[in-house]
């Protein structure tokens, strides 16, 4: 671990004058507010939080923090679910609470520009005056910066994929405080290496993001949105599986296992029936064709109920019901926590990761809650533990490894949309190999202080001599 300066007088009266008095906080409030994400990991306070309202800014504080091996982690809403924004060294916060303006819409070509502090639900509505709206949907309102740092991704991802896939173009300020351009307006672009995606998902290691280029989308007239449900696993995944391959263009392809219906049932007062079940979106009308072949392949697949969201409203209220699954569980499990996973495995192996996560579950009882974005391969398992009970939390974290490593050996990934921060950092070795070796190399170039968040995706010294013994 890089020896780190502790802040001191001298630093925050820089900060101070460099940004402002009343942006320059160290009190314990603050402190405490910007400690943690919405994850399972450790508390850790930052030594100072600073609110920069301009890129130069941001440039200034990152130049100094540079010179004086400062640790700087940005915030946007502590909305991620692997400790991505926790200061786990302390140091600078960057919170972009007050760089978030839209600085310009382009409707014409389809894009906007914006500042990394606006949320998703503030920039969409601003955008539905145009007929436009930024297509990532992740459950959580978070900022834009955020989800370009995680490559957040969510139900539409099927249809207009990942946050990669919509952003053009980025403003960034490197460790040393150089502010870079990378990308362009254009929707091809062959000009050398591709700069601009090594930042996205880079978790704020490489960078500091302070101004975005979006793609957009029109908004669609009509939704028809339909909840299939079957008697078993199998069946419901195998749907789902089926459609895809059949090509028929959902809009959101999605799978809630019996316990999280019947959770959602009992939390937001719905009538859904108990079983497996798949929630599939259209964009059109009910009487699409692609809607009426996918429910003519689930009926194939052995589904026993129908249940339909025809237009805005309805649709709405669905995924209003789906996206607060979370919530809806802390209050159902009062006093117990959730260890939140999330793992993509290619679409033909999806039924495999499912069922294997039912067994591991059983095998270290275990309640989980599944659900996910299945027409990518994304799975969620949100497990039900007691916080206070440490041989409980052992075989929560044990049964996460297990599940974790399976989805790796099936060709997928550690995690399909909620970064690695600090609870991934092992099982990414297992998955990328060698290749680490060359993003060290990356960080180092371009961070050779490892001042800019710091803890997040590479294991320390200390944590690889941990593993290593783990595995022996």
């Amino acid at each position: 671990m890089p020896a780190y300066t502790p802040l001191t007088d001298e630093h925050l009266a820089f900060l101070r004058s460099c940004l402002s008095p009343d942006r320059v906080s160290t009190s314990a409030a603050d402190r405490d507010l910007h400690a943690r994400d919405q994850s399972f990991h450790a508390v850790r306070p930052p030594d100072v939080i600073v609110w920069p309202e301009t890129t130069e800014e941001v440039s200034n504080v990152l130049r100094y923090a540079n010179r004086q091996r400062i640790p700087v982690t940005p915030w946007g809403a502590g909305s991620s679910l692997e400790g991505n924004p926790i200061a786990v060294n302390g140091g600078i916060m960057l919170d972009f609470a007050r760089m978030n303006r839209i600085v310009s819409v382009r409707a014409e070509d389809f894009q906007v520009d914006v500042q990394p502090g606006i949320t998703r639900i503030e920039l969409n509505k601003a955008l539905a005056r145009y007929g436009l709206f930024f297509t990532p949907e992740p459950g959580a309102d978070a900022t834009i910066g955020g989800m370009i740092a995680n490559n957040a991704a969510g139900v539409k991802t099927i249809k207009y994929g990942a946050t990669k896939d919509n952003v053009l173009r980025l403003e960034v300020v490197q460790a040393s405080g150089a502010i870079i351009r990378v990308g362009t307006r254009a929707r091809k672009d062959s000009s050398g290496y591709d700069l601009l995606h090594l930042f996205v998902g880079s978790e704020g290691t490489l960078g500091v993001i302070t101004e975005a280029t979006l793609k957009l989308a029109p908004i669609p007239a009509d939704f028809s949105a339909v909840l299939a449900a079957f008697e078993s696993v199998e069946q419901a995944i195998q749907s789902v599986v089926d459609i895809v391959g059949a090509g028929l263009e959902p809009s959101a392809l999605e799978f809630v296992d019996k316990e999280t219906v019947e959770a959602l049932n009992r939390d937001k007062s719905m009538s859904f029936v108990v079983a497996p079940t798949v929630i599939m979106e259209f964009i059109g009308a009910s009487d699409t064709e692609g809607l009426q072949m996918a429910l003519e392949i689930c009926k194939e697949n052995g589904a026993t109920n129908f249940a339909a969201a025809v237009g805005r409203e309805e649709r709405n209220k669905l995924w209003e019901v789906r996206h607060h699954t979370y919530e809806s569980l802390v209050r159902l499990h009062p006093g117990f926590a959730q260890k939140i996973m999330d793992v993509a495995v290619p679409i033909s192996r999806y039924p495999e990761i499912v069922l294997f996560a039912d067994e591991v579950l059983a095998q270290h009882n275990l309640l989980g809650y599944k659900f996910g974005h299945a027409g990518d391969g994304n799975l969620h398992i949100n497990i039900i533990h007691d916080p206070t009970d440490p041989e409980q939390l052992d075989r929560v974290e044990r049964a996460n490894g297990i599940i974790v490593e399976r989805a790796i050996a099936l060709e997928g990934t550690a995690t399909g949309e909620h970064g690695v921060g600090i609870g991934k950092r092992r099982f990414i070795i297992q998955q990328h190999g060698p290749a680490l070796d060359v993003m060290r190399q990356i960080k180092g170039l371009l961070d050779p202080n490892c001042i800019l968040n710091p803890g997040k995706i590479f294991l320390d010294a200390d944590d690889m001599t941990d593993v290593s013994s783990d595995r022996a």
